[in-house]
């Protein structure tokens, strides 16, 4: 049985967890969500570095055969220091979200020459410029759109009380206007935050309306389809439910209400680690 872990600063990676449970139910998993020590955007890329190979080296200490950085931050600012410092296959975020981008780019009418991806993510991930070196380095044109009210919005549960998702679709309405005035010929919208996929339904909605369709990405779905092709056999034969076990930094309370939102089922025992500052 191998053993995969999952780490983030927080709750989004769940979602990256969401997707690999039914594709790799044979593995064993254990997720990190480094909840003290976020939110990690505000951060130098030197702590940044630290609090990500610290949680990795967590990982790898309870076993985990392969990593994943379900974190776009520390990904984008800090993949590379953690591939150099543990000697496990690490896997991050960017480069599966981007070569789904990129597949869609070569298929039916689109090309490449004609697509253009943009990008919705945290002000962080947009100010490494990350998704963009990917992208361009596969010959796509990208724009990427910091939207930083969104993970709030996300994380209050904002998405179903009307009252409250009323709010959540004006602030999408206003970051894709924004965002389609930089890229009025974006044909494919890469969401490259993990806390975005549960907002989807919504931006699907706020598309239609500004009658802009667009192929959608979900970086979290990217990514565990990549993490599949790293494990020889895997696929769905289990007929038990896989083995998961979930640590937070902080607020063990709070990881398993929110968490169970993102991984939309309830969360079993959440344990407390304390990895320092």
């Amino acid at each position: 049985m191998k053993t995969i872990g999952v780490f983030d600063s927080g709750f989004g990676g769940l979602t990256v967890l969401r997707e690999l449970l039914p594709l790799i139910p044979d593995a064993r998993y254990v997720y990190l969500g480094d909840t003290a020590r976020l939110p990690y955007g505000s951060k130098s890329h030197e702590t940044i570095a630290r609090y990500a190979i610290s949680s990795a080296r967590f990982l790898a200490d309870q076993g985990s055969d392969l990593l994943v950085i379900a974190c776009n931050t520390a990904t984008a600012l800090a993949l590379e220091e953690i591939r150099e410092a543990l000697p496990l296959p690490v896997i991050g975020v960017v480069e599966p979200g981007a070569q789904a981008a990129l597949a869609i780019a070569s298929a039916g009418p689109s090309t490449i020459a004609k697509s253009h991806v943009l990008v919705l993510a945290t002000a962080a991930t947009t100010q490494s410029g990350a998704y963009t070196r990917t992208l361009n380095g596969l010959g796509l044109r990208a724009t990427e759109k910091a939207c930083p009210l969104l993970v709030p919005l996300v994380e209050e549960d904002w998405l179903h009380q009307p009252a409250h998702s009323s709010v959540t679709l004006e602030v999408l309405r206003i970051y894709l206007l924004e965002a389609l005035e930089q890229a009025p010929d974006a044909n494919i919208l890469l969401l490259g935050c993990t806390h975005y996929p549960l907002l989807r339904p919504l931006i699907e909605t706020t598309l239609k309306n500004l009658h802009h369709p667009m192929h959608i990405i979900d970086s979290a779905a990217a990514t565990a389809h990549k993490v599949v092709t790293l494990i020889p056999d895997a696929g769905p034969v289990s007929t038990t439910a896989p083995e998961c076990t979930f640590y937070a930094t902080d607020s063990i309370e709070k990881f398993q209400r929110l968490g169970s939102t993102f991984l939309r089922k309830a969360l079993p025992e959440v344990k407390l680690v304390d990895l320092g500052g």
